[in-house]
């Protein structure tokens, strides 16, 4: 299987902030394409949403949507 995994981190020790945020493309065993987000405080195992696209073109396109928000 191919893999695209972005891994952003925001720290902030004054704010006591230290969170992840990760996406990842993969293809699925069902001829698809599956967008993982994850996401959480660093350290713990967080919250994951997996969207399935038809293509890897909108895979990608939705994940640099996200990437976008986030940055």
């Amino acid at each position: 299987m191919d893999s695209d995994t972005i891994l952003l981190r925001r720290i902030d020790p004054a704010r006591n902030m230290v969170r992840f945020y990760a996406l990842a493309i993969e293809d699925s065993l069902f001829g698809d394409v599956a967008l993982t987000r994850r996401w959480g405080r660093i350290g713990t195992r967080g919250a994951q949403i997996i969207e399935l696209h038809p293509d890897r073109a909108s895979a990608l396109c939705a994940l640099q949507r996200h990437l976008r928000a986030k940055r």
